[in-house]
């Protein structure tokens, strides 16, 4: 069973307002603390840190409400529906009162962080379901995979660039007009997906879960009972650590190692302009050498690239090493985002557990990304400020920086890839052709 491009696109469209969400805190919520607000580096990363524990808990719990509520009704789009109300949260947490600075400011922030969590988990636990319901074979969800990740990058091209272009003056109102900004194409792609999971489903049919009645804990436990799944797992944990690490710290690159907090807008075009086209490349990769190869050459290609800057070269170099990050990152999206259904289908497994326990893992990937960097930070007494206020920093400060940014996320990485090593469904990759609607 082929999927029709149409319900492909409408489908994937629901990814650009995803990666808005996804770019946006990650890429400017610890500058906006620290460079704005004056909140403490340590105290920011524990704002971004501490709402996501909440994550763990609910993402499992949505996966089995989810899973239920397929049950009942044959699809999952109540959930999705609520999730639409993200956009209140985005413009919230960007939207602090003028009294509040400091510790107050952090708590407004981690407030609406939290209510942005909760709402991002509605949406994106159905919506990830989604592929897994589906009854299509292992390269068809490799396609459904890619058009989600194309249009994912694009989310995460469009916010990358346009969001720090909006704050580049760093005042209060112009992270509030940034918010409502791309609020807006928040709730526009989101409506546009419900549409596209309703013809998805419709046409190509689900896997209705089994009609066991499992409580949220059972569907972890069966979950994390799956080795090929729970190296996955682990893999991608770290995985999304590096590149939230990365995220967070590009902002505090740009301005402190090169003095131009302008060229965050072009480091972000230059890691995902690349990766919009790399997607159909690396479907053609993983038709030829599997999914499982195609991962760890991403994730090694991440490794070096990492280690670049300590070379301290000019802007020009950093770009094009830039440009081979973002060719990796969407190797790295594209390929353990598919693994998943896989894991499901080799299982027979109920698609929302395991997209729960996988959004769950991603949630903390996303915190721990940031507060390790803000850590790194700290630690070398890196200071805080407030709007238009600057400090000359110290040089135990700048090298916190330009470590954190480099021989941190290396290790990581290499980490995911040591746990992605034990991934074993890829021995043996289907060879049945497969042919694809226009």
């Amino acid at each position: 069973m082929t999927v029709r491009r149409g319900d492909l696109v409408a489908y994937a469209t629901g990814s650009v307002g995803m990666g808005v969400w996804v770019t946006v805190p990650g890429l400017l919520l610890l500058y906006f603390l620290t460079h704005t607000l004056g909140v403490p580096p340590l105290l920011a990363g524990l704002t971004l840190l501490l709402p996501k524990i909440i994550d763990v808990i609910v993402h499992p719990y949505l996966g089995s409400r989810s899973d239920a509520a397929a049950r009942r009704t044959g699809h999952r789009l109540g959930l999705l529906r609520f999730g639409l109300l993200l956009a209140v949260a985005m413009t919230g947490m960007f939207t602090v009162p003028a009294g509040l600075s400091g510790a107050s400011a952090a708590l407004w922030v981690g407030g609406w962080f939290i209510a942005g969590n909760l709402l991002f988990a509605c949406f994106q636990v159905p919506y990830l379901t989604t592929p897994s319901d589906l009854r299509v074979g292992y390269h068809e969800r490799t396609r459904v995979f890619m058009f989600r990740m194309l249009f994912l990058t694009l989310g995460l091209l469009g916010a990358g660039v346009a969001a720090p272009a909006l704050v580049a003056a760093g005042g209060r109102g112009d992270y509030t007009r940034m918010a409502l900004l791309l609020s807006g194409a928040m709730v526009v792609s989101g409506l546009v997906a419900v549409t596209g999971v309703r013809r998805l489903t419709r046409e190509v049919g689900i896997r209705t879960p089994d009609a066991d009645t499992h409580s949220t804990l059972a569907d972890v436990r069966i979950a994390w009972r799956d080795r090929d799944f729970r190296a996955l797992v682990l893999s991608y944990l770290f995985t999304g650590t590096t590149t939230h690490l990365f995220l967070a710290a590009l902002p505090f690159y740009t301005e402190h190692v090169f003095g131009d907090p302008a060229l965050t807008a072009v480091f972000m075009g230059a890691f995902l302009g690349p990766a919009v086209i790399a997607g159909p490349v690396w479907l053609a990769v993983s038709r030829r050498i599997g999914k499982q190869r195609g991962l760890l050459i991403s994730q090694a290609v991440f490794v070096a690239g990492s280690l670049a800057p300590l070379s301290r070269y000019g802007v020009a170099p950093a770009v094009i090493v830039t440009v081979f990050l973002g060719i990796a990152f969407a190797g790295l999206q594209l390929f353990a985002f598919s693994m998943v259904p896989d894991a499901v289908a080799a299982a027979s497994a109920r698609a929302g557990s395991y997209t729960g326990v996988w959004t769950a893992t991603e949630a903390t990937g996303t915190a721990i990304g940031p507060y390790v960097y803000s850590a790194a930070l700290a630690l070398g007494g890196f200071a805080a400020t407030t709007e238009g206020q600057t400090v000359t920093q110290t040089a135990s400060a700048r090298t916190a920086l330009l470590l954190g940014f480099t021989v941190i996320p290396a290790a990581l990485m290499a980490v995911a890839l040591t746990f992605q090593l034990r991934w074993t469904l890829d021995r043996s990759i289907p060879a049945e052709p497969e042919t694809h609607p226009a």
